[in-house]
């Protein structure tokens, strides 16, 4: 019997996920009886750069996404919210953000570029998502991770949903302006957007959101008008944001 070609995506997107899944396979029953245990090293992980594993992200981690994993079949086919607390702290407001759209939200506070890039295959690809809106790269900085290293691992995201589905919408958010009294400096955030959108110009399923000019001050940190922690959007920055994602979701589709 002739043995049947696999198309080079799902080769590529086979390949990705044996490098995602690897670390797991042979490793021994987690102490703690975590459902979702954080690697206890980073050896042999996907990406580079740091994870965070700090008892209450740990916590936080594992309910979080104990609860989705429940929750698969429900979600499946909706517009993923992907990230950190920025993403988490929206999850209230987005169906009135964006009214008829059904959306998943995948937002772990305090989550870096690396941990999403870990929870990916269950958290976003499992769902089948008709797309996937990213915010993530802030939490890196003040863990002192080099623009370069942010970017690499959103290339190595944006390559697990393309090779999915190559045809899925991407839609890419620029990271916020801080403040560098919160560890994220606005020359590091700049570099972060400038390298974001390098990756995003060879992809043609990606589109990249100014989500950091509509917020940044002269100086190129946040306004507090938006930000009275210098790092989280109040409801007047999450109106704003949502200002801005609406004709991006209109153009691939997902709005009217």
């Amino acid at each position: 019997m002739p043995h049947r070609r696999l198309h080079p995506h799902r080769l590529a997107f086979l390949a990705l996920l044996v490098i995602l899944i690897s670390p797991f396979a042979a490793s021994s029953p987690d102490p703690t009886g975590l459902r979702f245990p954080l690697p206890a090293s980073d050896e042999g992980l996907p990406g580079a750069g740091p994870l965070r594993r700090m008892d209450w992200f740990q916590k936080l981690w594992n309910d979080r996404r104990t609860v989705w994993a429940e929750q698969t079949a429900q979600d499946r086919g909706a517009v993923v919210f992907l990230g950190d607390s920025i993403i988490q702290g929206w999850e209230a407001g987005l169906p009135a953000a964006f009214p008829g759209l059904r959306i998943a939200n995948r937002g772990i506070s305090g989550d870096t570029t690396r941990g999403v890039l870990l929870r990916l295959n269950e958290d976003v690809i499992a769902l089948q998502p008709r797309a996937v809106v990213i915010l993530i790269g802030t939490n890196d900085l003040e863990e002192q991770a080099q623009p370069e290293t942010i970017a690499g691992n959103l290339a190595l995201i944006l390559d697990a949903l393309q090779a999915h589905q190559p045809a899925m919408p991407v839609v890419l958010c620029r990271v916020f302006p801080s403040s560098a009294t919160m560890r994220r400096p606005s020359t590091q955030i700049r570099r972060i957007n400038a390298l974001y959108d390098e990756v995003a110009r060879s992809r043609a399923h990606v589109t990249v959101v100014d989500t950091w000019s509509i917020f940044a001050d002269a100086q190129g940190d946040a306004r507090l008008a938006e930000f009275p922690d210098l790092l989280h959007p109040n409801e007047r920055g999450y109106e704003q944001w949502a200002r801005a994602l609406r004709p991006a979701l209109q153009r691939v589709g997902l709005l009217p």
